[in-house]
């Protein structure tokens, strides 16, 4: 039996996590009572004693936490954003070139962002492939259920005297310094992080991130996109699709609930548009995960999951 701890198993991406585990028999999750889940003697205890454990923390927290483990024989997957390209991190993203194996191995695994997650899965592929230069200045718009603001912002937005304001989409990240943009330009390869739009709408969980392009900045065709994807996502829970829209739409919400991805390319000759779509708290986070705790035990990566 494999003993996991949560650490913050009381946030979205915990308490998914959570939820999740508690339904597998190869699982024995150890917890904390309510008063003692701040507790660092308590908290270090728990992560001597687990075999994995999940830090679903604040940066500072988790960096607290990562001290607390010392000593211990403990893998770690960091859902926060304090280690996503640390150098004696791995990044959790198994289906980039590489990651998998190494991911098998790691005792020290960075979950990514969930922006990050849609952008990376679409351009790095294409960086390493010579279809992008490095230097390439990118746009991405990446439209996101309220869930992935954590329990205030559920509040907000399911409060019956919710202000009208959130009834519309909102943008935000407005001085582009979003946190997820260093490990968007970094794991993608690229010299430049992109201008980046992430925007909030009210439905609960679901995520789309597009990067569009124009022709020229491509070293070669759509076609060429599309092949690369189909032969790059052959394995893992990302995956290509051939045709994706639904009548001539994308919705943001297609894959809400579940823990895969899909990516693909739209256009014409001129202008090209890149698309993925996950859930935020899905392959964008717990999904991500467990799905890296699969590749720790041995087990078929999707075990846990609803792909």
């Amino acid at each position: 039996m494999i003993k996991v701890f949560i650490d913050g198993s009381a946030g979205t991406t915990g308490l998914r996590i959570h939820e999740r585990l508690s339904q597998r028999a190869d699982i024995e999750l150890i917890t904390l009572s309510e008063d003692r889940r701040k507790d660092a003697g308590a908290r270090q205890e728990a992560l001597h004693t687990a075999d994995i454990a999940f830090l679903c923390l604040p940066d500072a927290a988790a960096v607290e936490a990562v001290a607390l483990a010392q000593g211990s024989a403990v893998r770690i997957i960091d859902t926060s954003t304090a280690h996503r390209t640390a150098p004696d991190w791995e990044y959790g993203f198994p289906e980039l070139s590489g990651r998998r194996e190494r991911l098998k191995t790691a005792t020290r695994i960075a979950n990514p962002g969930c922006h990050a997650s849609g952008f990376v899965a679409l351009v790095q592929p294409l960086v390493e492939a010579g279809l992008l230069a490095p230097d390439t200045r990118l746009t991405c718009t990446s439209l996101t259920g309220y869930s992935g603001g954590g329990k205030a912002m559920i509040a907000a937005y399911e409060a019956d005297d919710r202000d009208p304001l959130l009834d519309a989409p909102r943008l935000y990240g407005l001085t582009q310094q979003h946190k997820h943009l260093k490990e968007m330009a970094a794991i993608s390869g690229l010299t430049a992080a992109p201008a980046f739009c992430p925007i909030v709408a009210p439905f609960y969980s679901g995520m789309e991130v597009t990067v569009p392009l124009f022709a020229h900045q491509v070293k070669g065709t759509m076609a060429d996109i599309a092949e690369l994807y189909r032969t790059y996502y052959a394995n893992g829970l990302v995956r290509f699709a051939e045709t994706a829209d639904e009548s001539g739409f994308l919705s943001a919400a297609a894959f809400s609930g579940r823990d895969d991805m899909q990516v693909t390319v739209c256009g014409n000759a001129e202008r090209l548009l890149l698309v993925a779509r996950f859930d935020n708290l899905g392959k964008g986070a717990s999904g991500a995960a467990i799905q890296n705790m699969n590749l720790l035990l041995g087990v078929d990566e999707a075990t846990g999951l609803e792909v």
